[in-house]
């Protein structure tokens, strides 16, 4: 693969990644998933949801966070206690569906990175954690509020707190692997793991850490999530067909679907990395941030925000627009949404959109609000990796406006590529941007 001329800072690396989806509840099934370009959407089961108009979502199935693993982790050397899974039976008790999802994720890209086998020889204090979530422990609060509701004050389970404060996510983490280092949790709703890499990243590249574990996760398919966003008309109600319901780009589109998981990735010092003879994924390379000042809820017109963002990140990179071949897009499948995106698209890549492929994962994966960005860089990281780019499922009918524009959203079918460098884009609530852009190395 073409390498790039590297930056003059320390470079980033990624070598590590763990994901738990609706796809599957590692990154090798997820990406297995992606790559076939099938659907993880499916009728909610969490609750009865017979009473709101929007009755679908992605759930992960089929998770124990008490799940052995297939080999033990020593992060504390061979003579301290192992890591024989995510979570005890006891400790599993103590956190939310979010903490639990996030810490296994976590611990899959700790496990793929083979950091392990050089704890001996590596400092913790130099090693760090960025886990956010965007709404975090809703679940547990709806059903304390019942518990409380019905036993009063005595029935407040101890352990509430623990299960819904957005950072203990990261601190089981760094208890559970001893990482040491700058500790953190990032809130910016549906950008919220795009700002844990890109800030993982910064932290790295000015010497505050060796290695960072970044990413995000979320479990919101409650009763108040679904039919908050419901009310908002922002889900979709294809209800009979819920494989098909999240279609960005098509005309037919009437909104996002409502996903939970946990997107994780192992960053890490390029010299470090190479000295340990890490397998390498691919370079975070840029990273962008940049807010609309518009609307609480909607992309600015012609998206002028994200288009910041996107030129913020190919500036940090000190890459022209031109060496982009894939742009992993936000693509929620909300009517307004995509378009303003796509002609961001459009005019930050005008040069190249000719040669270039967008593609929306969130078609097979929904909608991880939390883990959405962590989400989209991986699919952008996988696609530089493995020479293949996702496609964007449920392309029947092209909305005529995007379809005008020119871009190539990999309808479908995943295309195999070769991917030099990619960006990945993720934008939330509150008018919040986010591109961070990945090279082969």
């Amino acid at each position: 693969m073409h390498a790039f001329k590297p930056v003059v800072r320390r470079r980033v690396v990624v070598t590590g990644l763990g994901v738990v989806s609706p796809l599957g509840l590692t990154a090798g099934e997820t990406w297995e998933g992606m790559a076939a370009g099938r659907s993880g959407i499916g009728p909610i089961t969490r609750f009865d949801a017979s009473g709101c108009t929007a009755k679908i979502a992605g759930e992960v199935k089929g998770f124990e966070p008490t799940k052995p693993l297939a080999q033990p982790l020593y992060p504390r050397g061979a003579q301290g206690e192992p890591v024989l899974s995510a979570f005890t039976l006891k400790d599993a008790k103590k956190f939310g569906r979010f903490t639990h999802l996030g810490t296994a994720a976590a611990v899959e890209a700790y496990a793929d990175s083979g950091l392990d086998a050089h704890r001996a020889s590596l400092n913790p204090e130099r090693m760090g954690v960025n886990l956010g979530v965007g709404l975090g422990g809703l679940p547990e609060i709806e059903a304390m509020q019942e518990t409380f509701k019905t036993g009063g004050f005595r029935k407040i389970s101890p352990y509430f707190i623990f299960q819904i404060a957005p950072n203990l996510l990261a601190g089981q983490v760094s208890l559970l692997l001893d990482f040491r280092g700058p500790n953190m949790a990032v809130a910016s709703a549906c950008a919220t793991s795009g700002h844990s890499l890109g800030e993982s990243a910064a932290a790295i590249a000015r010497g505050d850490a060796e290695v960072m574990i970044a990413g995000g996760a979320e479990s919101t398919v409650t009763p108040l999530a679904v039919g908050a966003f419901a009310q908002m008309r922002a889900l979709s109600t294809r209800n009979d067909a819920p494989e098909k319901a999240s279609r960005p780009y098509d005309k037919d589109r009437d909104g996002f679907v409502l996903s939970e998981g946990a997107v994780v990735f192992v960053l890490e010092e390029y010299e470090h990395a190479v000295k340990r003879g890490a397998r390498i994924y691919a370079e975070l390379r840029g990273y962008g941030a940049s807010a609309d000042a518009y609307h609480l809820s909607s992309l600015a017109p012609g998206a002028e925000g994200s288009q910041r963002s996107m030129r913020a990140a190919l500036a940090n990179a000190e890459l022209p627009a031109t060496a982009i071949d894939y742009v992993s897009a936000h693509a929620t499948s909300t009517p307004g949404g995509d378009g303003e995106e796509s002609a961001a698209i459009a005019a930050v890549f005008a040069e190249n959109k000719a040669t270039l492929h967008v593609s929306g994962v969130k078609s097979m994966t929904g909608h991880l609000l939390g883990g959405a960005g962590a989400m989209g860089a991986f699919a952008a990281v996988k696609a530089i990796h493995e020479g293949l780019v996702p496609p964007t499922i449920n392309q029947e009918t092209m909305d005529p406006e995007i379809e005008a524009l020119g871009l190539n959203v990999t309808p479908n079918v995943a295309v195999k590529k070769t991917v030099r460098a990619a960006l990945a884009n993720s934008f939330g609530f509150g008018g919040t941007n986010c591109s961070v852009v990945f090279t082969a190395v």
